[in-house]
């Protein structure tokens, strides 16, 4: 059984180092591993399904953490002690209420008002995608370090606030479906 997780890792360097080789992206390389597995691997859905499960394991357990840490070791902490980067980041906590937090009001019919704040505030909350797009976007040269830098204290300042603001709006009660949902939510995307 180990085999399949041995080949899937060959396959993965190979394509990516492929992909890296011709000025491709990596994570085009990484696809297509997965998708030369699936069609190398005539042992059906079953034995897919096994090794889909330990790659997640694998990449959920190791290499996502080590991104993240990563990312961590790289954040330019320092571009906040200028005025200019340290104004964005309120104008990025207001673009996440507003982008991510506004929908709630589509709950307007099944729950009340102070619930739909809640909702829009649990929604709002995100920095995992943020870290990971700011990567992205840093590395493409699509954005500078100083904006990405503020949009990740904005993420920051959204997982450590919002849920606490919407526990105390709830009363601080727990238990309630909402408050649970939204406990878990909070380190989601």
């Amino acid at each position: 059984a180990q085999i399949r997780v041995r080949g899937a890792f060959v396959l993965l360097v190979g394509l990516t180092a492929l992909a890296t080789e011709l000025g491709l992206e990596l994570i085009l390389g990484a696809f297509l591993a997965g998708a030369g597995l699936k069609l190398v691997d005539p042992e059906g859905m079953h034995a897919r399904a096994e090794l889909s499960n330990k790659l997640d394991a694998i990449g959920f357990g190791v290499f996502i953490p080590v991104f993240f840490v990563s990312v961590g070791i790289n954040y330019d902490l320092d571009s906040l002690a200028d005025a200019s980067t340290l104004a964005q980041v309120p104008i990025f906590v207001v673009a996440l209420l507003v982008v991510r937090g506004l929908p709630a009001i589509l709950y307007r019919r099944s729950i009340g008002r102070r619930e739909i704040v809640v909702a829009g505030l649990l929604q709002a909350t995100s920095l995992p995608f943020i870290v990971t797009a700011t990567a992205i976007g840093t590395s493409l040269g699509a954005i500078d370090a100083s904006a990405g830098a503020a949009f990740i204290a904005a993420g920051l300042v959204t997982v450590v606030l919002f849920p606490a603001i919407a526990l105390s709006l709830l009363g601080g009660r727990r238990g309630t479906g909402a408050a649970e949902d939204g406990m878990h939510y909070a380190g989601g995307m």
